[in-house]
């Protein structure tokens, strides 16, 4: 485990939930407001009419300061736009993102250029997204040189050696390029890259999925570690359950563009009240095989619906085991059944 100074250099709830808190200290650090992400595309139909693929369809949540919120669901759900659009990577058809106090959705390009400094983001694949062109000194120095903070080269040689021995790697590194590097080395640069501009607010995007499961845990580390140090807050949006148990406070189920649950993590895995969230956890294998011999295994009937042409009322009532007909034409709301437990079902 590589060692971090006590003191470095890098500065350190569900729509209403965790909202019972007062001063600026302790509002949350990210507040997303029935977020709406749509996107128009030709059907496949004779005169090509228009539609709209329902990516994120009214998400809302809140994250504290130094809390990991993980976002999880199938492929598709609309994981990676939310966080997008709360980069405002992608403009937002509707909604809101407040990012410590401030509106990023109706902001100007120059003040959010600023804020963009203390929210940074790291992708799901380390093979694509670094330039292969660049060194790895050169990759993690570019913010430093585009938001002017070392306009010396080498003051930023200097800032990048220790940036990459906050993340495990050697001074000698920097002088490589990514193909000469391997997975979990490129992930652990894609980290390093994140924290140069020494933000607080970190959208973890998958970023273990395309790494081998011995790699992943090194990786899962080094982002607790670093969280602790440096008093960082994470999105950490993931699809395997397993990894958002063990680094996440609380956790956001995500099914097709909606959030249908949201809990602590505790609470989330040894409780679920979202028939999706029970059928999630019961394709997780347990490590004891006479636990798992035992244990009631729900599958999923049929496909997910595509976001072009979503069910009516609830999303998720063709694949229901438990569905009414009322399921059909009511929308769920996502309600607080016990404190700090939200669920969007008629039937819980």
């Amino acid at each position: 485990m590589t060692e971090f100074p006590t003191q470095p250099s890098l500065q350190a709830e569900p729509p209403a939930p965790h909202a019972g808190q007062a001063g600026e200290a302790d509002r949350p650090l990210l507040e997303v407001r029935d977020l709406v992400k749509h996107y128009p595309v030709r059907t496949a139909t004779l005169f090509g009419a228009w539609g709209l693929i329902r990516a994120v369809d009214g998400v809302s949540f809140d994250i504290a300061r130094g809390e990991t919120l993980g976002l999880v669901g199938e492929s598709g759900c609309g994981k990676t736009t939310t966080g997008r659009c709360i980069l405002q990577l992608e403009q937002p058809t509707s909604g809101q993102v407040h990012y410590d106090g401030q509106s990023l959705t109706q902001i100007e390009e120059m003040a959010l250029r600023k804020i963009r400094r203390r929210m940074q983001v790291i992708f799901q694949d380390p093979y694509s997204s670094l330039n292969p062109r660049m060194t790895i000194g050169q990759i993690i120095g570019e913010p430093l040189k585009v938001h002017r903070i070392l306009p010396s080269q080498g003051a930023r040689a200097q800032r990048v050696a220790e940036l990459l021995n906050f993340v495990g790697l050697l001074p000698v590194h920097g002088n490589r390029y990514p193909h000469e590097l391997s997975g979990g080395q490129r992930q652990r640069v894609g980290i390093a890259r994140a924290l140069a501009l020494e933000p607080n607010f970190i959208v973890c995007d998958e970023p273990v999925s395309a790494l081998d499961v011995s790699i992943q845990a090194q990786i899962i580390n080094l982002l607790e570690e670093l969280q602790e140090s440096f008093g960082l807050t994470y999105l950490f949006i993931a699809h395997d359950l397993s990894v958002v148990r063990h680094i996440s406070d609380r956790i956001a189920v995500m099914y097709l563009g909606k959030v249908v649950e949201l809990a602590d993590r505790q609470e989330l895995y040894e409780n679920p009240l979202h028939p999706y969230t029970k059928a999630l956890l019961s394709a997780v294998p347990i490590p004891d095989p006479l636990v798992e011999a035992k244990r009631e295994s729900i599958v999923l009937k049929g496909e997910v619906p595509s976001p072009l042409n979503p069910p009516s009322g609830c999303a998720f009532h063709p694949r229901c085991p438990i569905a009414i007909s009322e399921c059909q034409g009511v929308v769920p709301d996502l309600r607080e059944i016990r404190p700090g437990h939200w669920v969007a079902c008629i039937r819980v």
